[in-house]
């Protein structure tokens, strides 16, 4: 298992070396092996973070647009072959009437996206030529991606995408009659006792949040100023992104998935199997199921189940670990914050 005092001079190593700011959260079972603060949640006033800041989560987000998907699912008010474009009445797009609610959870519409990542495209540069807060409701997106070409036929591939999830977001509304973002407080954070989380605008005051900024740095690699993130994506979280969490919040969302207190037995144990094969590695391959994805061996087995996500100043993992009942937690206010230490988390882990 590993060491505490190992992993806190490492990452305090890091956090004076590189001036990262994060909270760091290892829990196994109901028991905390490991937590801790870095940096600052306000760069400008000196603020430090704490276990109790709420950080943005960017596309970790999608785990509770999955999730919220699924239980509509559970109710009978959606199914996994629902034809998207025929519920929502968006038949005037270029999006086919083949696209169901399965391929979206799964990144296998081929739908185009608003900023093709799996190019090389970056988000914040959608917001160069588009306000970023006029889009404050989902339907806002659709001007973004609807009418754009797709990349291939449903179920011919497996890209990642970012709208995808606005479309299931679409679907949340229409299928409940609330807003994406009350189903999500009334749905999800409630009944999974998460308290701190919500989701919070850029362009209010709110207490315990962290500010996101990055470096500027010169070629020699010195800092020249800080950059905030305030122009790099819409002011308020949506389907794909920008839920803000604290740490222990998002531990006790995955654990009460997995306990089968938000979804029926058949779709909790649906939300933990790997259900398309994205791309393979050397020893390992990585598989997408329902908003969360799967490193697996080549024996079929799961290494770990994790949600990634990573904005201008935001960075946020949870990875859990299935043999072990083991969650990683890293949430950062950086864009660069939490890659470095989960590989080294990881690391200590096989090494323990």
């Amino acid at each position: 298992m590993i060491s505490p005092g190992e992993l806190e001079r490492y990452l305090q190593h890091r956090t004076q070396q590189d001036v990262f700011s994060r909270v760091v959260l290892l829990t196994q079972g109901s028991s905390q092996l490991f937590a801790g603060s870095y940096g600052y949640a306000s760069r400008s006033w000196k603020v430090p973070n704490t276990l109790a800041t709420r950080f943005d989560t960017a596309s970790v987000t999608k785990l509770f647009t999955a999730v919220a998907t699924l239980q509509l699912i559970d109710r009978g008010v959606l199914a996994f072959d629902t034809p998207v474009i025929d519920f929502l009445g968006l038949q005037d797009t270029a999006i086919t009437r083949a696209v169901n609610v399965y391929h979206l959870l799964t990144h296998t519409s081929g739908i185009a996206d608003d900023a093709e990542e799996e190019n090389g495209e970056d988000y914040a540069e959608v917001w160069k030529t588009r306000s970023n807060y006029a889009v404050t409701q989902t339907a806002d997106f659709l001007p973004q991606f609807a009418y754009k070409p797709p990349n291939f036929r449903p179920g011919q591939g497996c890209r990642y995408c970012n709208c995808g999830y606005v479309l299931l977001g679409l679907l949340i509304e229409q299928a409940s009659g609330l807003s994406y973002r009350d189903y999500v407080r009334q749905q999800i954070f409630a009944p999974a006792d998460m308290r701190q989380s919500d989701f919070f605008r850029l362009d209010l005051m709110n207490d315990n949040v962290a500010e996101g900024c990055d470096p500027l740095r010169d070629e020699h690699g010195t800092i020249l100023a800080w950059k905030k993130n305030i122009y790099s994506f819409p002011p308020i979280g949506s389907p794909d992104s920008g839920a803000y969490v604290t740490a222990s919040d998002l531990d006790r969302f995955l654990r009460q998935v997995k306990a089968g207190k938000l979804l029926s037995p058949q779709s909790t144990a649906a939300f933990f199997t790997p259900q398309v094969l994205h791309h393979a590695q050397d020893d390992w391959k990585q598989v997408y199921g329902y908003g969360i994805e799967f490193a697996v061996d080549g024996t079929g087995k799961v290494i770990f189940a994790e949600k990634e996500g990573i904005n201008a100043g935001v960075s946020a993992v949870i990875r859990h670990y299935p043999d072990q009942d083991l969650n990683v937690v890293l949430l950062s206010n950086m864009q660069q914050g939490v890659w470095e230490p989960l590989r080294t988390i990881h690391r200590l882990l096989k090494a323990g």
